[in-house]
């Protein structure tokens, strides 16, 4: 799954999208890229629980 963060704008910011994520899914694959804002996630967890996770992180995601 894919999305952009808008407030995701340098490394502290990747750092928190990371430790969101992986606190649903520890075994989740992420690549963020701050300078654009995307964030590639593969997980077994549903869309809804990344989103959930990111909203609770404060960096709300807009699915792509």
């Amino acid at each position: 799954m894919n999305f952009h963060i808008e407030n995701m704008t340098c490394g502290g910011c990747a750092r928190g999208v990371t430790r969101a994520i992986k606190d649903v899914d520890p075994d989740a694959t992420i690549i963020t890229d701050p300078p654009t804002r995307y964030v590639k996630v593969e997980t077994i967890a549903s869309q809804d629980e990344i989103i959930t996770a990111l909203n609770s992180a404060g960096f709300p995601p807009i699915a792509q």
